[in-house]
């Protein structure tokens, strides 16, 4: 009984003596700068953070403020496009859809405009794919009296055939009738593809 005692104690001891082996060597890898375990997920990806959709994807802090900013562990900041939304909310608002949202065809377009965005009571809508392609136009209809300097509402509907995924971009133009290029404007507004309801 007391051997197998004793035996028990020394496979005991052994066994911490290796563990304290095992700990420092380890211990000294770190120190010189090496690494013993694959490198935490942030860090891998730190390097192919290029925009905003990146940096979101890797699971770094977002900003709520608008547009949203996210921010990585280097001090890298990325903001959200949103088209030039800012610039042309005294001109015209878009409700539906906002900047970056998922769209599908058909697709229901509401707002509100300034009377002179308008022409005969109506603007063209153009959208894009990711590479510049025109997809579809509809013409955008005034809601109310378009004959004021104040916001009025329109509505349009746009059918088109989907890429199925990717971004694309929505211009709201203002009528020109004139054709002068100083007279012509437009809204943008970044989308994303999903898959068609037809």
């Amino acid at each position: 009984m007391k051997k197998n005692n004793k035996i028990l104690l020394v496979t005991i001891a052994a066994l911490a003596i290796i563990a304290l082996v095992v700990w420092y060597y380890w211990d000294k890898v770190d120190e010189k700068g090496g690494s013993h375990q694959p490198q935490p997920q942030s860090q891998q990806q730190a390097s192919v953070v290029n925009n905003f959709d990146d940096c979101v994807s890797a699971g770094y802090q977002v900003a709520e403020s608008y547009p949203r900013q996210c921010k990585t562990p280097d001090g890298k900041t990325f903001t959200e496009d949103i088209g030039n939304e800012l610039e042309k909310t005294d001109l015209i608002r878009i409700s539906s859809p906002r900047p970056n949202d998922v769209v599908q065809s058909p697709l229901k377009i509401t707002g509100e405009a300034r009377g002179f965005w308008f022409n005969e009571a109506s603007f063209p809508i153009k959208i894009y794919d990711a590479d510049g392609k025109e997809l579809a136009v509809a013409i955008a209809g005034a809601k109310s009296d378009w004959m004021t300097d104040s916001f009025v509402p329109f509505e349009a509907t746009l059918e088109f055939q989907s890429p199925g995924s990717g971004k694309g971009i929505l211009v709201l133009q203002k009528d020109n009738p004139s054709g002068l290029k100083e007279n012509d404007d437009s809204l943008t507004v970044p989308i994303k593809f999903g898959k068609s309801a037809k």
